[in-house]
């Protein structure tokens, strides 16, 4: 069974003003809630579920989706209204939704991109990482720090200098410096680390505690178009991402 998480939960502060009365995953684009474009493009990959975490105007999104009918899949919500848990704790407290058994497909609902999402999950079943990150070379603050075996080292943000690893005194002189894409696959076998895991903490904070223990390797896209919709003015440049991308 292909299956996915959708995180949704987030506040989408820098889509003010449209997520003082609407969830961010709502915020249309081509005329479509963002929710709507990420769903679909799961369904069409093969993905038969999918979990999405809710928190901001949770109720928005729990009756958007039962008004599309579940999109004809499973679609389960892990309610977060009571406490927003982080990127990472968003998965610790959605796993008893999914089946034990299968990788876990993560996205971002605010990133729009051309990755064939049916390829990234097929190629982490048939690898022996422990996770499969989407990377690509692009402008950014901070970068994933790789070896030259696509293999996690740490992170670094190039704006203040900061270097995060588990390796003490990492040189990253040398190392593949490479930005994430909100768009990752986790492997059955890790999926224990997360009760080690506090209630709530983002996902890098859990790659950069075990990546010297387990083989969490970044799948560089070379041809990757993506574009975050994360802010107000992204808004146009998403609506002719999504024109662009039906049209190729």
């Amino acid at each position: 069974m292909r299956q996915a998480m959708i995180f949704a939960a987030g506040l989408g502060t820098r889509l003010k003003p449209l997520t003082d009365t609407m969830p961010k995953a709502l915020v249309r684009v081509g005329g479509q809630p963002l929710l709507w474009h990420v769903v679909t493009k799961l369904k069409a990959s093969g993905f038969e579920r999918i979990v999405v975490n809710v928190h901001h105007f949770a109720d928005q999104i729990t009756r958007y989706i039962e008004e599309q009918g579940s999109f004809d899949i499973d679609i389960r919500i892990s309610d977060e209204t009571a406490c927003l848990l982080e990127t990472g704790g968003g998965i610790r407290k959605a796993l008893p939704l999914f089946d034990p058994s299968s990788p876990i497909l993560i996205h971002n609902v605010d990133i729009l991109s051309n990755t064939d999402l049916k390829e990234l999950y097929d190629d982490a079943l048939l690898s022996a990482t422990d996770a499969l990150l989407l990377v690509s070379r692009r402008t950014t603050k901070r970068y994933l720090l790789f070896d030259e075996e696509y293999i996690l080292d740490g992170w670094t943000n190039v704006e203040t200098g900061e270097v995060r690893s588990p390796y003490k005194g990492l040189d990253i002189t040398g190392l593949r410096q490479l930005a994430f894409s909100g768009i990752h696959v986790l492997c059955p076998h890790v999926f224990p680390l997360f009760a080690e895991m506090p209630e709530r903490f983002g996902i890098i904070d859990f790659y950069l505690k075990y990546c010297h223990q387990y083989a969490f390797i970044g799948k560089e896209s070379k041809d990757l178009r993506l574009i975050d919709v994360g802010k107000l003015d992204s808004l146009d440049k998403a609506e002719e991402f999504v024109k662009s991308v039906n049209r190729s």
